[in-house]
């Protein structure tokens, strides 16, 4: 479990899955809350957070596994 975390905040690892985050995170929002863009419904930004979070989250676990195995 440490040496997951090491590497999951590793430089490498941080840097890639926010790259991973800002482009997923992005595309979801204009999906998710386009009614909002557009001026219908209100902002959720729960939502919003959470669009940015998850992938984040994914790409940095996966990436940190990745590296782990290859050890």
């Amino acid at each position: 479990m440490r040496r997951l975390f090491s590497v999951i905040t590793s430089r490498h690892i941080v840097l890639a899955a926010i790259k991973v985050s800002l482009i997923v995170g992005t595309l979801l929002n204009l999906i998710n809350q386009f009614d909002a863009l557009l001026g219908e419904q209100e902002w959720r930004l729960g939502m919003a957070v959470l669009n940015y979070l998850v992938p984040y989250l994914v790409s940095s676990y996966s990436g940190a596994v990745q590296i782990i195995k290859k050890e």
